[in-house]
């Protein structure tokens, strides 16, 4: 295997990264020499690894292999800030708070947050435009609101590589857009080096410089979105055919419909609200289109005996 040495323009390599559950093995040896100031998306279906690799750079899962920064030392508890998949919103705990919890890493054993901490946190709530949320509970956010604020509390670690672990899993369309556009234009500013496990290929290749292809834990492929989102290969690591195609110069990756599925010849229409529905049954008509519940005797009548 050939050696590159690393040099300032790399953020970060790893070579030979395993991890391992109970003598299962869903981390298989992965290589990566990430450039710094890069988007590079992790992809592949449910349970490939991308969720537990990411962990692993930042040492949440015991894994083996190495992991570098660019100057060829092990990277501190500043260098690499994670952004976790399904983030704990403390009740009651407000927006600065929350996001004050990306400081953690720069503070001494039992030290308090500084005034600079707070300027810094200040700082990123309103470049993200959440300075008017800070004292609003984080659980009384909407789901696009929360997932900035989880970004803001990543961001103000200041780390030059950003982890995001589906960062848009539990937004609508709208809101993905949103947060991705709010992700690269803070690459760009910043400089920051991206590392984002994604579901949507399709967003994947729009943000992404590179994209890494997990089965099984093991890579299958790196390269542009152009060379690695390929019909014949994820429809084989996916298990189903699919079909990408180019529209208005992005790439769309579309699931071919099962053999057995047949369309409907004709929509199913809606009933129609504006014809009374007839009396349910156990109910009797008044004859002025109102209906009255029949009545159940307790008592003398039998269990299942009716009485008008």
């Amino acid at each position: 295997m050939t050696t590159h040495r690393l040099h300032p323009a790399h953020a970060l390599r790893t070579r030979d990264v395993r991890v391992s559950f109970a003598g299962t093995e869903v981390v298989a040896g992965i290589d990566l020499d990430l450039r710094a100031g890069e988007w590079l998306g992790l992809i592949g279906p449910n349970g490939s690894g991308k969720s537990t690799f990411l962990r692993s750079l930042v040492r949440l899962v015991p894994r083996t292999g190495s992991v570098e920064r660019g100057d060829g030392t092990p990277p501190g508890p500043t260098d690499l800030s994670l952004m976790p998949q399904s983030p704990e919103l403390p009740p009651g705990m407000p927006v600065m708070e929350y996001v004050l919890l990306g400081r953690t890493a720069h503070l001494g054993w039992l030290s308090m947050e500084s005034r600079a901490d707070r300027r810094i946190a200040t700082d990123v709530l309103r470049r993200l435009g959440l300075a008017s949320f800070a004292g609003r509970p984080v659980r009384s956010l909407s789901g696009g609101e929360a997932q900035r604020v989880v970004i803001a509390r990543a961001l103000v670690q200041q780390s030059p590589v950003l982890l995001l672990d589906e960062p848009t899993s539990a937004l609508d369309v709208g809101h993905q857009v949103e947060v991705l556009e709010l992700v690269d234009e803070l690459r760009r500013e910043d400089s920051l080096t991206v590392v984002a496990a994604m579901h949507d290929l399709g967003m994947a290749a729009r943000y992404a410089d590179r994209l890494l292809l997990l089965e099984r834990g093991a890579p299958v492929a790196l390269g542009t979105p152009d060379e690695v989102l390929d019909d014949t290969l994820l429809s084989r690591v996916y298990h189903h055919p699919v079909r990408v195609h180019r529209l208005d110069g992005h790439l769309v990756v579309l699931p071919q419909a099962r053999a057995l599925h047949t369309p409907a010849s004709a929509p199913i229409p809606l009933p129609d609200r504006s014809t009374p529905a007839s009396p349910r049954s156990g109910q009797r008509d008044l004859g002025d289109g109102s209906q009255k519940p029949r009545s159940r005797k307790l008592g003398s009548a039998g269990p299942h005996e009716e009485v008008s």
